[in-house]
């Protein structure tokens, strides 16, 4: 039913010559923007010096404007034009930047990339219009998601969703959702940066920063003075830190005992859910008074959720409708694989 794509959210500007340096375009993006050559995702960790993304960007911003374009360039060969794209922010940030992003997005973009990173072809120049965007929170795109999945889901359920660099919350009804349990706070970055600066007293970590620091925290070691550093320890504690301080303060407005009269089932989603550690304090405090679910495929359900808000937008075009979740770590693409139904 999807076909779903993600790539780091890390660019950098680049003028080298990358010939032949990637398998394909997922993998080797490598645009033109205001005359300058931009490399992101797989191709800058892989040939960038100090790839970057600014943490929950505006619209405005030189990363979020390239991996938009990246995003919807990787749909170009399955998609029927003209689009209709769904986008998301934060709820702490989500009314500033909707209109922002409509404007961006709502046009037809020409979008110039080199093609010889992946195959014998230069420069490349694709056309894609774009009629219908619309701009909705995170965690609304996660709830949709949710409610439309196989089998689908009906019924009162809280959705908390831990990214990057945002954690968010909703409790979701039959009718629509309850506004004072929305949270958006931090997200596992923090935690992160608590390793960062852990490691930071013991080792030199040369221009090295969260975001890049991001891999690492995810497979559990690194390389630093050619030795290999286990910091599966130390991640658990920074975790634990980060729910302490971060999380468990937040939810206790949200997932409250009128809050559990409604429901006690809860989704966890983003792909901070992929840490057991942090799985495991969820567990530890909420385990014995509420049904805990990780969705399958956490980091994309967002995008989803987008695709499928864009589907009913389009007035039910699946091949014109797109979901794009610019996510601070990981930029997620979603479009549907299937014909018009």
């Amino acid at each position: 039913m999807y076909t779903v794509q993600s790539f780091s959210s890390l660019i950098e500007s680049n003028h080298s010559n990358l010939t032949n340096t990637s398998r394909s375009l997922l993998n080797g993006l490598k645009l033109l923007h205001d005359n300058k050559w931009y490399i992101c995702g797989g191709l800058a960790l892989n040939e960038g010096q100090y790839p970057h993304k600014l943490i929950n960007s505006s619209p405005d911003d030189v990363d979020f404007q390239i991996l938009a374009e990246a995003a919807m360039l990787l749909t170009q060969e399955s998609v029927e034009q003209p689009l209709a794209i769904t986008i998301g922010f934060p709820y702490s940030s989500f009314h500033i930047n909707r209109e922002k992003a409509i404007n961006f997005l709502k046009k037809t973009h020409i979008i110039e990339f080199d093609g010889s990173t992946y195959s014998s072809s230069g420069k490349k120049t694709v056309v894609l219009d774009v009629q219908q965007v619309d701009v909705i929170p995170e965690i609304v795109g996660c709830t949709i998601a949710i409610r439309k999945s196989d089998p689908p889901v009906s019924g009162s359920f809280f959705v908390l969703s831990c990214g990057f660099g945002t954690f968010e919350s909703i409790l979701s009804t039959d009718s629509g959702i309850i506004e004072q349990s929305m949270v958006s706070t931090h997200g596992i970055k923090y935690a992160v940066n608590i390793m960062l600066n852990e490691l930071k007293k013991h080792y030199y970590l040369e221009f090295r920063n969260a975001h890049l620091l991001d891999d690492a925290f995810q497979k559990g070691y690194i390389y630093l003075n050619r030795k290999n550093v286990d910091l599966r320890e130390l991640r658990k504690a920074a975790i634990q830190v980060y729910y302490d301080e971060v999380i468990s303060p937040n939810l206790r407005s949200v997932i409250t005992d009128a809050n559990l009269m409604k429901t006690n089932r809860v989704y966890l989603c983003g792909g901070g859910m992929y840490y057991q550690d942090l799985l495991d304090c969820f567990q530890h405090e909420f385990g014995e008074i509420a049904q805990l679910e990780v969705v399958a495929n956490p980091e994309s359900l967002a995008s989803k959720g987008y695709a499928l808000n864009s589907l009913r937008i389009s007035q039910g075009k699946r091949k014109s409708a797109i979901g794009i979740d610019i996510g601070n770590a990981t930029t997620v693409v979603t479009n549907f694989n299937d014909e018009n139904v």
